[in-house]
């Protein structure tokens, strides 16, 4: 009897020693190819191999996912760098483990009859949907000026772009200028990176608590995060054909050239080899006077303490 007992110990205790450790992964949009890598870790036993049970909470506009972080409702959360810049200037305790894309696929679509050139023509003509209160819009504002094209609010949706060849707006690449173009029309994307504003994005970020007392289980995120961005490059459909199951909004024939447009904004420039999901400080510096140029936050930040370089 004591030695059943013995052995039933000892099996208890490996037991909780091999379990998965549970964590939260809350996304700031829908399922979509953005997420392509998230989605291929869980599906391809990435995450499990790496001793990680992730919950996969969808988000839309406006989810509140540094905050749910910093609040630790959630371990972790998909944000953009300088939400994590504005987040600590107001003394939240949030920290960037990953990148999903080295270039912001925020863009400005045209239609490409009206044969502009750079993105600056944008700022000369015509109409533009655009949210100037994000950190980007001021940019564009101080760097190019809005003197000489009409600018509107930016409601979301195509149909002002289908119906006007001199309208213009905001979008992220992968997706408006695809349905435009599913639509008939002719659009022409021009990203806001070659303006010199180019903020990692789809960034992954935990609190900087979390990441003093769980350093083995965000060395085991990133680590997961690295592998199922290598699966989803390589072979999109599987993770494709889940998130299609969660978001009936998109088909797949849009999952699939989203995934493939989205190709060199996650692994960077084609000269230039990036590890996938890395960060330098030096972007993060850039981007901290920027955002201190802009006013959007007071005083400068460390850039070392806003992100977690791999390997540490």
């Amino acid at each position: 009897m004591r030695s059943f007992l013995f052995a039933l110990v000892i099996a208890s205790i490996c037991s909780i020693a091999s379990a998965a450790d549970k964590v939260t992964m809350a996304l700031n949009w829908i399922p979509e190819p953005e997420f392509g890598g998230i989605y291929a870790a869980r599906e391809q036993g990435i995450f499990e191999k790496n001793n990680l049970d992730v919950d996969i909470k969808s988000g839309g506009a406006g989810a509140p996912t540094w905050q749910r972080v910093a609040t630790g409702q959630v371990e972790f959360g998909v944000s953009s760098a300088d939400e994590v810049i504005i987040a600590r200037s107001n003394g939240a305790d949030v920290v960037a483990i990953f990148t999903i894309y080295q270039t912001c696929p925020q863009g400005i679509m045209v239609h490409a009859s009206r044969g502009l050139k750079t993105i600056d023509e944008v700022f000369k003509s015509g109409t533009l949907a655009l949210e100037i209160g994000l950190p980007y819009g001021k940019f564009l504002e101080k760097k190019y000026g809005f003197n000489g094209v009409k600018r509107v609010p930016y409601t979301g949706g195509i149909a002002n772009f289908l119906a006007d060849k001199n309208f213009s707006q905001q979008c992220f690449i992968f997706s408006e200028p695809l349905a435009a173009k599913k639509q008939g029309a002719d659009p022409q994307t021009f990203l806001i990176a070659d303006s010199g504003y180019n903020p990692y994005t789809g960034v992954i970020v935990t609190s900087g608590k979390y990441a003093r007392e769980h350093p083995e289980q965000v060395k085991a995120m990133v680590a997961s995060l690295t592998a199922g961005w290598q699966q989803y490059l390589t072979d999109p459909k599987p993770a494709n054909d889940v998130m299609g199951k969660l978001n009936k909004a998109m088909d797949a024939e849009t999952f699939a050239a989203a995934a493939e447009a989205q190709k060199s904004l996650v692994t960077g420039p084609a000269d230039e080899k990036i590890a996938l999901g890395s960060m330098t400080v030096e972007r993060w510096k850039t981007l901290i006077d920027q955002l201190v140029e802009l006013k959007t936050i007071k005083q400068t930040l460390k850039a070392e303490d806003c992100f977690i370089p791999a390997g540490k």
